[in-house]
Order: C-alpha cells, then sequence, then structure tokens
C-alpha cells in the first residue's frame, strides 16, 4: 500500500478547525500535540507553556522523548527566548547558535529547531518543532506553525476569564 503523501496545508485547516471549537487549555494544548507535527514535517514537536519566569514543556510528540513534564527558566531555553522576544526563531544547526543550550540538546538527536511564540502582544506559550538533521525549514513551514499558533492564540483568547 502506498503511503499518504504529507499535506501539510489540510492538516493546518483540520487543526484551525479544532482549535475554533476547544474549550479549555487542555484541549488546545492536545490539538496542537496531535497536529503540529504533521504540520511542520518535524521529528517532533512541543507545547511549551509560560508559567510566570518559568517555561513548562507541557506536551510533546517526537520520535524520543524530549522534556516533557519538565521546568526552565525562560531565559535558559528556545521556547522561553521566543516568548520573551515575541518573535519566531529559526536555528538551522543547534551547534551554531547560541541561544541553544547546547547541553541539554547534545543529550537528544535534535539538530534544527523552529520555535514559534504564541500570543501577542505577550506570548504566553510557544510551539516548537525539532528536526534530527540540520536543516533549513523552509518558509511555507515556519509560515504553517506561525498560522497555527495565531488560531491556538485565539482559542486561548476565547478561553481566557474576562476583567478581574
Amino acid at each position: 500500500m502506498a503511503e499518504r503523501p504529507l499535506d501539510s496545508d489540510a492538516g493546518l485547516v483540520r487543526a484551525s478547525c479544532r482549535l475554533a471549537t476547544a474549550r479549555f487549555l487542555e484541549d488546545i494544548v492536545t490539538i496542537l500535540r496531535e497536529t503540529a507535527r504533521e504540520i511542520a514535517g518535524s521529528d517532533g514537536i512541543a507545547v511549551v507553556l509560560r508559567e510566570g519566569d518559568a517555561s513548562f514543556y507541557a506536551a510533546e510528540d517526537a520520535i524520543e522523548p524530549l522534556w516533557r513534564g519538565r521546568r526552565f527558566p525562560l531565559t535558559d531555553c528556545v521556547s522561553g527566548r521566543a516568548m520573551l522576544d515575541g518573535a519566531t526563531i529559526v536555528v538551522p544547526d543547534i551547534e551554531c547558535d547560541p541561544r541553544v543550550p547546547i547541553a541539554a540538546y547534545r543529550l537528544t538527536s535534535m539538530r534544527s529547531l523552529v520555535v514559534v511564540p504564541i500570543g501577542s502582544p505577550e506570548p504566553v506559550a510557544a510551539l516548537s518543532a525539532y528536526w534530527c538533521a540540520s536543516v533549513i525549514p523552509d518558509d511555507g513551514t515556519v509560515r504553517r506553525l506561525e498560522g497555527l499558533a495565531r488560531h491556538a492564540a485565539a482559542a486561548l483568547d476565547r478561553i481566557r476569564p474576562s476583567g478581574p
């Protein structure tokens, strides 16, 4: 049986529809975990939540365990940096980027990554996609991840309680 070709754009549409009806934070995290890897065509993804001055690795879908359940200071991880800066970070080679805590990554097979912040003006989460090879993710991949992050941000805004 032939393998079904990857349709990342269709995956983004499906994910955005699911996020539009999400009612709880756990639902949003689950949707991101279940869809982001297909959308990015990556070897792994992590959903990272901002908890004060820490990054909490809430969920992942990867070929090997990464950091699920762990917390790191925002300033000590790439996902935290993306949240603090409010900007997408593309790292084609972890060995060549000073923002990467190289000791933690050397324990994994991950060699390239893209991290997109979720939420604006102050990001409350991040979505990280990882590859085992040193690659430069194409513009379409980065745009799809950023689009997924925008849909997740809208879902988070919708479920947040309003007022004091």
